[in-house]
């Protein structure tokens, strides 16, 4: 709704809340963001992409409509018929309306490009969860495909708020990057879900044993993005 809000030029102000409290007020604006106005990391990772590509999460369809202004074949993947209803209004030739947690339900080989971004790593809600969709993902697609999934190292804070929430996490038993999150827009709240941030280094062991290796990573700073490629 926040994203139908924008589209239509009305106010897009929503909030992230975490379930310690925390309140994050954001705009949806930025998923509607043209290529030029990206971060650099951003703008590099899509020269990584190739073939047929699934954007898993695609919000408003910001990457899915930029690589299919470049000629490549792009669906978008979404749980809300509103994103895919603006990303098809915006242009988008391909959509499906999925919970990503089915996506190994999708034909064997489909696709040589997943894009994770916007911090869409945390998709896979847990390690326990990115070892068995990686695995998915693997089924999915083509020998030689790529993954190209962004995250945010969590560690990379002095904020007490943030330094706080991790040792909570540690507390329960939970990564400190595992993030229970539901987003507010006017009247209206999502359910409670699980989003896994994670560092470098979480994300290399993360891939050990699901088919993929991490081939690299682009950026520098928290935010990056991990180029997983298809082992076999």
């Amino acid at each position: 709704m926040a994203l139908v809000a924008h589209h239509r030029g009305q106010d897009s102000t929503h909030f992230v809340e975490r379930d310690d409290g925390y309140l994050d007020s954001m705009d949806a604006g930025m998923y509607f963001s043209r290529w030029w106005h990206w971060l650099p990391t951003e703008r590099k990772a899509m020269r990584w992409a190739r073939g047929r590509v699934l954007d898993a999460g695609c919000g408003a369809g910001r990457h899915a409509i930029h690589l299919q202004e470049k000629g490549f074949k792009v669906t978008g993947l979404d749980d809300s018929p509103l994103a895919l209803k603006v990303c098809r209004e915006r242009g988008l030739k391909r959509t499906l309306l999925m919970d990503f947690a089915r996506v190994g339900t999708l034909p064997p080989g489909a696709f040589d490009t997943v894009l994770m971004m916007c911090n869409n790593f945390g998709l896979f809600g847990s390690p326990a969860g990115a070892k068995r969709l990686l695995r998915a993902l693997h089924r999915v697609t083509a020998p030689g495909a790529r993954i190209l999934a962004s995250s945010n190292d969590v560690y990379r804070t002095r904020d007490p708020y943030h330094l706080g929430y991790h040792r909570l996490n540690r507390g329960r038993g939970r990564w400190p990057g595992q993030i229970r999150l539901r987003v507010r827009f006017r009247n209206i709240a999502s359910p409670w879900f699980d989003y896994l941030m994670v560092s470098r280094g979480e994300m290399k062991s993360l891939v050990r044993g699901t088919g993929w290796k991490v081939e690299g990573f682009i950026g520098k700073k928290a935010f990056y993005v991990g180029v997983l490629g298809r082992a076999g």
